[in-house]
């Protein structure tokens, strides 16, 4: 056998697994019927009805751009403002087989 040859097929065969390995990314709209059954808030919500509904948030991201821009986060779902009202609240992605509430 050509030694030109073997030594890429040898190369190849000591690669880790891992390194080969398919990673497999399922969007938020192609969730579990669950996770899109989660109440988010919706668009021009205020700042004050988000916190009294949904409560105080994990963290909070100050405002940055024109018009500012600032966001929320809960632990299964990110609400971004346009000053003081909901511009769009979205789903935290999971991975598969596991639940947003997990």
């Amino acid at each position: 056998m050509n030694k030109l040859l073997v030594l890429p097929f040898l190369a190849i065969l000591s690669l880790p697994i891992a390194a080969v390995a398919e990673q497999v990314i399922i969007p938020v709209g192609q969730q579990s019927s669950e996770n899109q059954a989660i109440e988010k808030p919706e668009r021009g919500t205020s700042k004050d009805r988000v916190r009294a509904k949904f409560g105080e948030p994990s963290s909070m991201k100050p405002a940055v751009g024109e018009p500012p821009i600032s966001s929320w986060e809960y632990p299964e779902f990110n609400v971004y403002f346009e000053y003081e009202h909901v511009l769009h609240s979205v789903l935290k992605r999971t991975e598969p087989g596991n639940t947003a509430a997990e």
